[in-house]
C-alpha cells in the first residue's frame, strides 16, 4: 500500500521519482481500508528537506499511510514560504481543537540546542503537545532535539553540553535484538550524528528506560518509554546522503569553526561524495515502527488514548 500525499506538495513528485508508492488524497478515500494517520510536527527551518525525509521512510511499508503535517501555533518560521506553511500545514491548536486521534506523530528536531528548554519560545505550547499525545495520540516518536524535549519533559532527563560538536557517521551497537523495534537489525551498525548536547547515560537508566541502541562514542541514540508510548531517538538515521555534508558546508561557508564530519566522506575528504551506510537501518527501524504501531493501534480510531492494551491483530 502507499502513502496517502496531496498532489501538490513537493515530496509526492519527489518520492514517485525515487519508486516510492504514493497515493493522490482522490484515490485513497475512494479505497475501503482504514489507513494509518500519521502526523508530522515539523520543527525544522528546511520544512520540505523534512517533509521527504520522514515521508520516504514510512511510505514504504505495505500499509496505506495517512500523512498530515503539523506546524507549533505560536511560532511562525522564516525559512520556508507562506504559502507552502498555509497549504499543507495545520497548526497545533486547530488539530487539538478538532478532537482528532492519530495512530502516531513524529516530533522532529530543531537547531535550538544551545538554549535551556524552558527558554524556547514556544516550549510551553510543546509541552502541551506533549500532553496531548497521551490521549489522542498512540505512539509518538521523538527525533534529535524533539526527542531530548519529551524524555526532559516526561522523565526530567536534563540535556548536557559537549565541548565538541558529534558530528559525523558514528558506529552504535543494538542492546536489544528482541525489541520489535530492532526487528531486522545488526549487532552493530553506522548511524549520522548531528548535536551539540547528549542525554546522560546514568539519568536514563535511573528514569527506569531501556536503552535499544547506544554508542561508547556518542552515548545513548533510541531510548523507549513504553510509559508515554514513545520512542526517542537522539541521532539521524532519516538523514539523506548530503545532509551532512550540507551542514559541513553552510559552516565552512560562515567561518564557523567545524569538524570534517567524521567516517563520512571516502578517505576523510570533503571533495568527495559521500557514501550512505545507514539507510537500510532506516528503513527497518520506521518501518518497524509503523508496523508495531498497525499490530496494536485500536482499529476504531476513537479508542486512542483509552486503554494501554495490547491489541495486536
Amino acid at each position: 500500500m502507499p502513502i496517502k500525499l496531496p498532489r501538490s506538495l513537493p515530496a509526492y513528485d519527489v518520492l514517485s521519482r525515487e519508486g516510492v508508492m504514493v497515493m493522490p488524497e482522490s484515490a485513497a478515500d475512494a479505497q475501503d481500508i482504514r489507513p494509518i494517520r500519521i502526523g508530522l510536527l515539523n520543527l525544522m527551518p528546511k520544512k520540505i528537506a523534512t517533509e521527504n525525509q520522514f515521508a520516504r521512510l514510512i511510505g514504504a511499508t505495505p500499509l496505506q499511510i495517512e500523512f498530515s503535517l503539523i506546524r507549533m501555533t505560536s511560532h511562525e518560521t522564516k525559512t520556508t514560504a507562506a504559502e507552502h506553511m498555509e497549504s499543507f500545514y495545520r497548526p497545533f491548536a486547530e488539530v487539538a481543537a478538532s478532537g482528532e486521534k492519530l495512530d502516531g506523530l513524529i516530533i522532529t528536531g530543531a537547531p535550538i540546542e544551545h538554549l535551556p528548554f524552558e527558554e524556547v519560545t514556544y516550549w510551553d505550547e510543546l509541552c502541551e503537545v506533549f500532553d496531548w499525545t497521551q490521549g489522542h495520540v498512540h505512539s509518538t516518536f521523538g527525533v534529535c532535539w524533539g526527542g531530548m524535549a519529551m524524555i526532559h519533559h516526561f522523565n526530567g532527563v536534563e540535556k548536557l553540553p559537549l565541548e565538541h560538536k558529534a558530528f559525523g557517521c558514528v558506529r552504535h551497537r543494538n542492546c536489544a535484538p528482541a525489541s520489535p523495534y530492532l526487528r531486522g537489525f545488526s549487532d552493530d551498525m553506522v548511524i549520522p550524528v548531528s548535536r551539540w548536547t547528549e542525554m546522560p547515560r546514568d539519568q536514563i537508566t535511573a528514569a527506569g528506560l531501556p536503552i535499544l541502541i547506544d554508542s561508547d562514542e556518542t552515548g545513548p541514540c533510541l531510548v523507549e518509554d513504553a510509559a508515554h508510548r514513545a520512542l526517542y531517538i537522539f541521532n539521524h538515521l532519516e538523514y539523506d546522503s548530503d545532509t551532512l555534508k550540507q551542514e559541513y558546508d553552510r559552516d565552512v561557508a560562515q567561518g564557523t569553526p567545524i569538524n570534517v564530519p567524521a567516517n563520512y566522506y571516502p578517505e576523510n575528504d570533503p571533495t568527495r561524495a559521500p557514501l550512505n551506510r545507514w539507510k537500510s537501518h532506516a528503513h527497518l527501524l520506521y518501518g518497524n515502527w509503523v508496523s508495531e504501531i498497525y499490530l496494536t493501534t485500536p482499529y476504531d480510531i476513537s479508542q486512542i488514548g483509552q486503554s494501554s492494551t495490547d491489541l495486536r491483530r
